[in-house]
């Protein structure tokens, strides 16, 4: 029994030096303060919730006409403009969707705005990104100013020039033609701004040993800088489709055949004299927004990572 309470008063020491911490862990050993922390938490939820609650709030908002156009598109003619705004229709009017088929040659127009969308958007996403590769990987004498006093042509308002234009497509034979629009709309600065500083973010280096490897300048564009390019040249497109799908200034100035019409010249046929039909107005205007909604859900995710860095330098 001696021995046994003697082998136990040994041990103690050596479990208790076990556990408890040396005076060097004391002092590492963070102190926590729960109620700091909570607090922090707390504050962080807070202002996390507020901004939540704007951008819900600024959706909203920013929805407003939308929802006000698909309801007006399902309602009589005369129950759109009332006040205050019915916002759901007291009778659903399908038929509105039905007729303006056979009220207008709507899928005429549809046609001509998705031939016109996507001719310009594919000659802006090449010519925008060949010039951009100029502007960003070929040094030449005067490129930064050539570059300069090419974009500050964006600061100068299309009705400026606007009748010049007009002339000069008149006397090339091309008005009542897609050819004129194409034309003027197939080289865009914008399109070289937003894809020479998405170029900017790839490293020299990567054309440097292209370069030395023997490839030439398109060369190099086609197979290096293009396949590192995707997410602007995404956006560009998405950007140009819904710019040219829009239009109706360009489309009403050159186009006087009612068979080249787009959809923003076909709906103006409901506008009479005297009144407008706003409901198939309405109608017609959803039906347009339909292949927009369509491309921008496909090519989201490309949309917003490429105007995200296309600011950015390194």
């Amino acid at each position: 029994m001696t021995n046994m309470a003697e082998d136990l008063k040994a041990q103690e020491p050596l479990a208790g030096a076990g556990l408890a911490p040396a005076p060097a862990d004391r002092r590492r050993a963070p102190v926590s303060k729960p109620g700091r922390r909570s607090t922090r938490e707390r504050k962080k939820r807070s202002t996390d919730i507020a901004i939540y609650a704007v951008l819900a709030v600024l959706v909203v908002a920013l929805m407003v006409p939308f929802i006000w156009m698909l309801s007006s598109s399902l309602k009589e003619n005369n129950q759109v403009l009332t006040v205050p705004i019915q916002w759901i229709p007291s009778e659903f009017v399908w038929s509105n969707y039905a007729d303006i088929w056979t009220r207008i040659p709507m899928m005429g127009y549809l046609q001509n705005s998705l031939y016109l969308a996507v001719i310009i958007t594919c000659l802006q996403v090449l010519t925008g990104s060949l010039a951009a590769y100029g502007f960003s990987k070929v040094r030449f004498p005067g490129r930064d100013v050539l570059f300069l006093a090419y974009i500050g042509t964006i600061a100068v308002p299309w009705q400026a020039y606007m009748v010049p234009q007009y002339i000069m497509m008149q006397n090339l034979g091309l008005t009542n033609s897609f050819n004129a629009l194409i034309l003027l709309q197939a080289f865009g600065a914008f399109g070289v701004f937003l894809m020479r500083q998405y170029y900017m973010t790839i490293p020299d280096e990567l054309c440097e040993a292209a370069r030395i490897d023997g490839l030439s300048e398109y060369g190099i564009w086609a197979r290096v800088i293009l396949p590192l390019s995707k997410p602007a040249l995404a956006s560009l497109a998405l950007l140009t489709f819904v710019n040219t799908w829009n239009d109706y200034m360009g489309p009403f100035i050159y186009l006087t055949s009612n068979r080249l019409w787009t959809v923003q010249l076909g709906l103006r046929s409901f506008v009479g004299q005297f009144d407008a039909e706003y409901a198939m107005i309405m109608t017609g205007s959803v039906i347009s927004v339909l292949p927009i909604l369509v491309i921008f859900l496909i090519g989201q995710r490309y949309f917003i990572q490429g105007i995200a860095t296309s600011g950015m330098k390194g």
